[in-house]
């Protein structure tokens, strides 16, 4: 008994000290571990982010008119299966099916499944071209433009060894719905990281200058603040939409709208940032340093912001999905995205018609993704903020 208190003892002794020795970063993610809710959803929003920025790869047909099954118009989802009425295979299948139309369906299209006839799944299978690390932004004029050749790939992770596969089913033009909902996500996610990382860039700058120097420097810049914040979001965006024109590409569209929400979506995280540098600039650490000679962008950059980096980390978590819910919302209502870019607004415009409410409800999964990946986003959000408070119940 004796030698077990002794090796308990060691092993609290151990855990005191690295407690106690641990960085703010160790000390963060020992609290987020605790979290059973944040965990998850910070596993969904590894899988999801990975599904986006593999959607070519996963999905094995083309999202735009390329990827068309001019056969399967409004087609209802086909799950892969082992076994049925006709015994079991070691390979997934899928049924083949023929299209009518009749009287009694009111000339609506009917699929007739053919159950003695498998098509079978077959894996990384050759495919239409595609290419990563590819960036072509088409912007007026020259003085902006610039290409970079991606690599280039035809493997795709499925397919069937006759005719195509829909997971997901397909559309009224017979796009693949989940070869466009993995894009969406891509498309919707890289929306709003170029927005966090401009209103990022913004919020530091303008913060941090407006606390550091206060005076009349920070009543201009928080007069400049406070009227960004009054400008309201959807007469921007419909102004916007009306100067934007038509013949502007779907690259430099995405790219429009993914500047102006990090142009507006900086204010909060400025006036916080603005807020710590209040508090620590009079702290001795920043003295000493002014007596050393630092200037002031370097007391800003290497001694006051990185002395709450974490908070800065857990504000940006906190703002992407308000950055996606933005451009998902703008999208749905015309003023954002339009085909044939696919974004989860984009995909959001077909669900609402009374037609595919009533008979084609798989138009409805691209919103449940939509809506698990938003609440994947406030589960590390808030379970990031929890962790990063020292003197909140995750702390203790």
């Amino acid at each position: 008994m004796s030698k077990t208190r002794a090796m308990d003892s060691k092993k609290e002794q151990k855990l005191k000290e690295a407690y106690f020795t641990a960085g703010q970063g160790q000390l963060i993610w020992a609290r987020f571990k605790k979290q059973k809710s944040a965990m998850a959803g910070a596993f969904v929003l590894i899988f999801l982010i990975l599904s986006g920025i593999l959607a070519p790869f996963l999905s094995p047909y083309e999202p735009t008119i390329a990827g068309r099954n001019e056969t399967y118009l409004n087609g209802a989802p086909q799950i892969p299966r082992f076994c049925d009425e006709n015994g079991c295979s070691w390979r997934p299948f899928i049924y083949s099916f023929e299209r009518t139309r009749s009287i009694a369906t009111n000339f609506r299209w009917v699929t007739q499944i053919n159950r003695d006839e498998r098509r079978y799944l077959q894996f990384f299978v050759p495919g239409y071209e595609y290419k990563y690390f590819n960036f072509d932004v088409d912007l007026p004029g020259t003085a902006l433009d610039f290409s970079v050749p991606g690599l280039t790939f035809n493997v795709h992770l499925f397919g069937v060894d006759e005719g195509k596969i829909h997971l997901f089913g397909t559309d009224a033009t017979g796009k693949d719905i989940f070869a466009r909902t993995l894009h969406a996500i891509n498309t919707s996610l890289a929306v709003g990281t170029i927005g966090v990382l401009i209103a990022f860039v913004l919020a530091l700058a303008i913060g941090g200058i407006s606390g550091y120097y206060g005076g009349w420097i920070d009543s201009f810049l928080q007069m400049l603040t406070d009227a960004v914040r009054t400008i309201p979001a959807i007469p921007l965006f419909m102004a916007i939409a009306a100067f934007i024109p038509d013949t502007w590409s779907a690259e430099l569209r995405f790219f429009f709208i993914s500047m102006i929400l990090g142009l507006i979506g900086w204010p909060t995280l400025a006036r916080r940032v603005r807020t710590h540098i209040l508090t620590e600039r009079n702290q001795e650490y920043v003295l000493a340093a002014q007596l050393c000679g630092a200037s002031s962008g370097h007391i800003i950059r290497r001694h006051l912001l990185p002395s709450f980096t974490s908070y800065i980390i857990v504000d940006l978590i906190i703002t992407f999905p308000y950055m996606v819910l933005s451009e998902t919302a703008l999208s749905f209502i015309g003023l954002g995205l339009k085909d044939p870019v696919n974004s989860l607004g984009v995909m959001l415009q077909n669900v609402t018609n009374a037609d595919v409410m009533l008979n084609y409800q798989w138009y409805f999964i691209p919103v449940v993704v939509f809506i698990i990946l938003v609440l994947a986003f406030v589960f590390v959000g808030d379970g990031l903020r929890d962790a990063a408070d020292p003197y909140g119940d995750a702390g203790k």
